[in-house]
């Protein structure tokens, strides 16, 4: 109810704005040039009901553009809104000659661009926020062919990772009850494990063992940014399709010891590069504990999205597995006993190699997916052989999904490593692995 309030305050003075400078509801078509120009007076004017007015009407008329006129639009906000050049030569003649706290803090105000304030006044307009994460959607997609956009794509990220802050995020249940635009867009935005429909959605929120958790911004109240499904369980699980099974039996809730994350999904894509996720998984974790007192393991089921990437294109792998890699070709190899012990000999020791010692030329874990958890402070706990034998993830993890362990006690140690040493805490389990692919190296070599 207060952001209903807040947005038709909004909305008012929007309107007021517009009497003020005779526009009324006058629908008008704008180009990138004269949008460019409207951006200049919104940047240049301080009345704050004309000011709201109009940042409303560059949102409309960015509307009114098609992708060469968003490009144009925003190579004009690089080139014409960057920092007062007058100003910031004054700032840094100031500085030099009496480089005082005073000083320092003129020189950086002097040193934003003016485009930075014309977002801020954007975002005053009824929707703003929303309207801007949708915007930087549409710039990400022009940045590949047009680096100098990326100027502009800093100052937008810098404003919104303040905007969008963990201070600012409320967490909330996503059950069957939630409204049903919300449910829609989980169903849409799951990027892990496809939600096929309606039925499929139910039995990932309804049973009394699931769990769903979503993050949202008050100024974007009817939008998720990421969610979080869990499946309480008695066990850590090595595999995707019991938990998503239509006949499964759910577990009762009081012998539940384990949560398992078995999906994790973003929704908005103009806020890549602006991390929330490990906040979530931490507040939901004390979500948890606080309503069930007897979970006492908290864990992923996760995919190895670069897997099978690694393994055709790394040349790390010698000539005798490379042959028996080639058995991934034959249709339900995994259905076939010889085949599926030849490839498991293979590949699970690889698995541990591609975690514990593959690196990209940046000196960085190949897995994204690795990571997010292992920054985050989780543990490398376990890789589950046929852990996914969906499409997907035969196609992109030949079928192998893993466990992060996320121990309360060890998280805040293991980060450090990670951060600082890049080192993969794992478990003894996995470290066994990757010694069993040394020794079956070496006596390759020697053979």
């Amino acid at each position: 109810m207060a952001n209903a309030f807040f947005t038709d305050l909004l909305s008012t003075i929007s309107e007021r704005g517009r009497t003020l400078l005779g526009r009324g509801h006058t629908a008008t078509r704008h180009d990138a040039q004269t949008l460019a120009e409207l951006c200049e007076a919104l940047v240049s004017g301080a009345g704050e009901a004309s000011g709201t007015a109009m940042a409303r009407d560059v949102l409309d008329g960015y509307h009114d553009l098609d992708a060469d006129g968003r490009q144009a639009f925003f190579t004009a906000l690089v080139h014409n809104f960057g920092p007062d050049t007058a100003k910031l030569a004054n700032a840094i003649e100031s500085w030099r000659a009496k480089p005082t706290d005073e000083g320092a803090s003129a020189l950086h105000f002097a040193s934003e661009p003016r485009r930075q304030e014309l977002i801020r006044r954007l975002n005053r307009a009824p929707g703003g926020t929303g309207e801007l994460v949708a915007m930087r959607t549409d710039l990400l997609g022009l940045m590949k062919g047009h680096p100098e956009l990326a100027a502009l794509d800093r100052d937008v990220v810098h404003l919104l990772g303040s905007w969008f802050n963990r201070g600012f995020l409320v967490l909330r249940r996503i059950d069957w009850s939630t409204p049903a635009n919300i449910l829609e867009q989980i169903i849409r935005y799951e990027a892990v494990h496809e939600i096929h429909d309606w039925d499929d959605l139910r039995r990932r929120l309804d049973p009394v063992d699931r769990r769903c958790y979503a993050f949202f911004h008050p100024a974007m109240p009817d939008a998720p940014l990421i969610f979080v499904e869990v499946a309480l369980t008695e066990t850590i699980p090595s595999a995707i399709a019991p938990l998503l099974a239509v006949d499964r039996q759910p577990v009762a809730i009081d012998r539940a010891r384990t949560a398992a994350f078995y999906s994790i999904s973003n929704t908005q894509r103009g806020l890549g590069g602006i991390s929330f996720g490990n906040f979530l998984i931490k507040q939901v974790v004390e979500e948890l504990r606080r309503e069930l007192p007897k979970l006492d393991t908290f864990v992923t089921l996760s995919p190895v999205p670069n897997f099978a990437g690694w393994l055709k294109q790394t040349n790390e792998i010698g000539d005798d597995d490379r042959a028996v890699l080639k058995l991934l070709d034959e249709p339900n190899w995994f259905a076939n006993p010889e085949t599926e012990t030849q490839l498991r000999a293979v590949l699970e020791p690889l698995a541990a190699y591609y975690f514990l010692k593959a690196r990209t030329s940046k000196g960085k874990l190949n897995d994204p997916v690795a990571r997010f958890h292992l920054g985050n402070g989780a543990r490398l706990e376990r890789i589950n052989w046929l852990g996914d034998l969906s499409p997907k993830g035969l196609r992109e993890s030949a079928g192998i999904m893993v466990n992060y362990l996320y121990r309360l006690d060890d998280i805040e140690k293991n980060h450090e490593a990670y951060a600082n040493e890049g080192e993969v805490v794992a478990s003894s389990a996995v470290k066994k692995l990757l010694k069993a692919e040394g020794r079956r190296l070496l006596d390759m070599r020697l053979s």
